[in-house]
């Protein structure tokens, strides 16, 4: 096919996923006669009909169906060589994504920031959510995932952080109902548990085992909110200790315990693993991660933990 098939076939692509002419314009830009210009052009090519035409818009056919999946695997190839080739710059500069699941965004936040103002020419932009982004598919940059050791190939992976969780209550709560015996009755208190997408985080399964259903006044999918649910008054939750030390009024109920921390990850893709703005990132986060571990130990130390994990 000649050079320009390309653009014929993308068109085409953008009207079989829409299924509207208008919204293909829209998506690429370019006025609807170009639109209607590239695929009676692809047509002509192929020999063959892509479309029915209707009142309502452009249904694919089985001709039409088929190019559909041969453009959506060379335009998501297209994508990710885009996404590999913006990270090659040699200075610090340009777009930086970083995605993080949103219950770590207090902490991470003001270190991201730091970075941006530490060089000026950067563009971060910082993506929280729950699925997990596709590094291969130039989706972001570096990653920051807790739990088991991400296994995605082609990926580079290193440790970042292991944060300890315990059990937190505010000064207004505890004045109301005392400190709790969690090795006795908790029947006389109320606790603030999670709902099922995050019920998976290792230490609610100290929730699921000891603490009775009745006592589970407040649930929510979000730990931003536990936090603040806890602020409120409302019951005994669990927090990191990096957010227990930024709220004087939360006390700790407990030690935290080995199997309530949570280890969390640096991810990048291989091929952008050594451009300036990741090796950057992952370097500052390192310098950040390495302070954190030293406040904990410091902590551990007047509690009297002995703490062989790595930070």
């Amino acid at each position: 096919m000649s050079q320009g098939s390309w653009d014929e076939i993308r068109t085409a692509y953008q009207v079989a996923r829409l299924g509207t002419v208008s919204g293909a314009a829209d998506v690429l830009g370019v006025h609807h006669a170009t639109v209607i210009r590239h695929i009676d052009a692809l047509e002509g090519q192929l020999g063959t009909k892509l479309f029915q035409r209707h009142a309502r818009g452009y249904t694919p056919t089985e001709a039409g169906r088929d190019l559909l999946q041969v453009a959506q695997t060379t335009d998501e190839q297209f994508s990710q060589l885009a996404g590999r080739l913006k990270g090659r710059g040699e200075h610090v500069e340009g777009e930086l994504v970083i995605t993080t699941l949103a219950g770590f965004a207090p902490m991470l936040a003001p270190v991201l920031a730091r970075l941006q103002l530490d060089n000026p020419d950067l563009t971060i932009r910082y993506l929280t959510d729950d699925r997990v982004f596709r590094l291969e598919y130039g989706e972001a940059h570096v990653a920051i995932r807790a739990g088991s050791a991400p296994s995605e190939p082609d990926n580079v992976v290193q440790k970042f952080f292991t944060e300890r969780f315990t059990l937190f209550a505010s000064h207004e709560y505890l004045d109301k109902n005392g400190m709790p015996d969690l090795t006795g009755d908790l029947n006389g208190h109320r606790f603030i548990g999670p709902e099922d997408n995050i019920r998976r985080a290792p230490f609610f399964r100290w929730i699921d085992e000891a603490v009775p259903e009745a006592t589970l006044v407040f649930r929510t999918s979000d730990m931003r909110a536990m936090k603040y649910a806890m602020l409120g008054g409302v019951g005994i939750g669990f927090c990191s200790m990096w957010e227990g030390r930024q709220h004087p009024e939360l006390e700790q109920i407990c030690l935290p315990r080995e199997e309530w921390q949570v280890q969390m990850w640096l991810v990048t893709h291989v091929d952008l693993h050594r451009t300036a703005k990741v090796q950057a990132a992952l370097n500052h986060l390192k310098t950040e991660a390495r302070r954190w571990t030293q406040l904990r130990q410091e902590d551990e130390t007047r509690q009297g933990i002995h703490s062989s994990s790595e930070g």
